[in-house]
């Protein structure tokens, strides 16, 4: 059992936190919001993750899982600090720090015996230097600073932790590098790797990593638009290179962009740490780029259809948030779309299982909120889907074209079979695969 301190409780240091409690240890949160901190007291989850919130409800109860505003208190007896602060981009692209060094700063001062202090958050390389002597202006003691970025898939982050597929720790400190294995080794027992190498390693394997899935991605959005302008199917496409093991099957299936919090400003902050060093990511601009046409390319579909007219029609949104199984909407494609749609003069009724109340922060009346699917297809001239949720997988079709002003989907996740769409007399544009129009 070790004590250990967490500053940052969003989905990062939530996770890290509940999940480190769950395996015996002493676990303080630390965040500045006062009012989340006290709902959290109370056994109230902040954020929308599977499976977390029984561990966190299980943790509370069993004392293991503490919370407080404080932070001299929250780290007074921590032999090991995480840092899962916010790293959001700057105007320029580059992450801000701001947070992280403020919070080194003051643990500088606070500092009265040997504590291991982590980077826990998405950060460029360096970011362990700049820590380390933002820590040492002040400290009297000595300490060791870490890497350990995080590999959490949002909707899946219980289960990334709780068995990772790797553990990355950047170290240079011995004493530092046996707490840190001591500590992941309840999580590797099934022999999955514990990977020692240099902070800076540590901290460019992370936005690597989240790079090349992204250019993954854009590359199958890619070839998904080349297939509508030649005539072939990305379903078969997809199929036939991702038989191929030096490419696999994951992170080949097109759509309408990746977003979240991760994707887009850590390609964002490797691009502008390139820049820095006098390089420059080609590939990464080019994954930036298209992106960005991606989250809105059925709009322009979308237009066409409508005869260059969108005003007056009603358009139903399935999907807000960038994925499915979060509530995180951060760069979320249907906010793009949404935002055309409006721009266009068409209103739009949307619906998502956990997402709406982050949304109505954003356009608040401007849209309404529908209380299932269902109800927000009611008058619909057509339905755009955003995010794949399962529910949305196997909907009533027969059932949606009565609640329809008329039968027009335009999928932007590929959801259906073409020859379902087409038995059910549907008109259907979706991404790379041909548009089934409605039988006469």
């Amino acid at each position: 059992m070790r004590n250990i301190a967490v500053v940052g409780t969003g989905y990062v240091g939530l996770v890290t936190g509940t999940c480190f409690a769950e395996t015996g240890n002493m676990v303080t949160c630390i965040d500045i919001d006062a009012q989340k901190v006290e709902k959290m007291k109370q056994g109230q989850i902040p954020i929308y993750e599977p499976e977390l919130d029984v561990l966190f409800e299980r943790n509370i109860k069993a004392g293991r899982l503490h919370f407080t505003t404080d932070l001299a208190a929250g780290i007074q007896n921590a032999e090991i600090i995480f840092l899962a602060l916010p790293t959001p981009p700057g105007e320029d692209g580059s992450a801000d720090l701001s947070y992280i060094l403020g919070v080194a700063d003051q643990l500088g001062k606070l500092l009265t015996d040997y504590k291991v202090i982590i980077d826990k958050s998405t950060v460029p390389v360096g970011t362990a230097e700049r820590v380390r002597a933002a820590i040492a202006a002040h400290a009297k003691v000595p300490f060791a600073v870490v890497s350990n970025p995080e590999f959490l898939r949002e909707g899946y982050a219980v289960a990334d932790f709780m068995k990772p597929d790797r553990v990355v720790i950047g170290c240079s400190d011995e004493r530092a590098a046996k707490i840190m294995e001591s500590l992941y080794k309840p999580f590797v027992r099934q022999g999955n790797p514990i990977y020692f190498m240099d902070e800076k390693s540590a901290e460019l394997t992370k936005y690597a990593a989240n790079s090349f899935l992204a250019t993954k991605i854009t590359f199958m959005n890619e070839i998904a638009n080349f297939c509508e302008v030649v005539g072939a199917d990305v379903d078969k496409v997809r199929i036939g290179i991702g038989a191929d093991s030096r490419i696999g099957k994951r992170f080949l299936f097109p759509g309408i962009g990746y977003g979240g919090s991760c994707f887009p400003k850590d390609v964002q902050a490797l691009a502008k740490s390139g820049a820095d060093h006098h390089f420059d990511f080609k590939i990464l601009q080019a994954v930036m780029e298209v992106n960005e046409d991606q989250k809105t390319v059925l709009f322009a579909r979308m237009q066409n259809f409508f005869r260059g007219d969108l005003r007056g029609k009603k358009i139903a949104v399935w999907g807000l948030a960038f994925k499915p199984d979060t509530d995180d909407i951060r760069e979320a494609p249907a906010l793009y779309m949404i935002k055309a749609l409006l721009a266009a003069g068409a209103s739009v009724a949307a619906y998502d299982p956990e997402a709406m109340e982050n949304v109505k922060g954003i356009f608040g009346e401007q849209i309404s909120y529908a209380s299932d699917e269902y109800a927000a297809l009611s008058g619909a001239d057509a339905l755009l889907i955003c995010t794949e949720w399962s529910i949305f997988r196997n909907p009533n079709f027969i059932a949606m074209k009565d609640l329809m002003a008329d039968s027009v989907i335009f999928d932007g996740r590929n959801l259906y079979d073409l020859e379902e769409l087409t038995e059910k007399s549907f008109y259907y544009e979706s991404i790379g695969r041909k548009t089934i129009l409605r039988n006469k």
